[in-house]
């Protein structure tokens, strides 16, 4: 049963994105813990800029664990998949500058952020017999 996890575990990772990092994790925060299938439909209707590259990251997580589920031969469910992990780690930042007053520059960050998704089957519920 543990060899089935970790087989169909699957992760995707989009580095250098261009969005801050503090946007990306709330978007993050909306999808972690729920089913991939309704993730996806979640990050697709959300407002936020940060939710296309978080929903690609995804899909591309579940396109991974299919793979991994044909190469070992095993059953596929995409219903079956959950967001196991789902965190936002800080790129890159590009520094530019631009000019203020009195001959002064002042100096504008652009942040980047490496965006992960982990997918995992649905932990087994185990209903026990209840005697206490």
């Amino acid at each position: 049963m543990a060899t089935e996890n970790t087989v169909l575990e699957s992760r995707a990772v989009a580095r250098h994105v261009r969005v801050t990092p503090m946007k990306a994790r709330r978007v993050v925060d909306l999808i972690r813990g729920k089913d991939a299938s309704e993730a996806v439909s979640v990050l697709r209707f959300a407002p936020q800029g940060a939710s296309d590259q978080v929903r690609k990251v995804l899909e591309s997580a579940i396109a991974n664990a299919r793979v991994r589920a044909d190469q070992a031969a095993e059953r596929f469910d995409e219903r079956e998949l959950v967001v196991a992990k789902a965190f936002v780690d800080e790129g890159p930042t590009m520094k530019r500058f631009r000019p203020r007053a009195q001959g002064r520059a002042g100096r504008i960050n652009k942040r980047t952020s490496h965006i992960t998704v982990v997918v995992a089957p649905k932990p087994a519920t185990t209903t026990n017999g209840g005697t206490r």
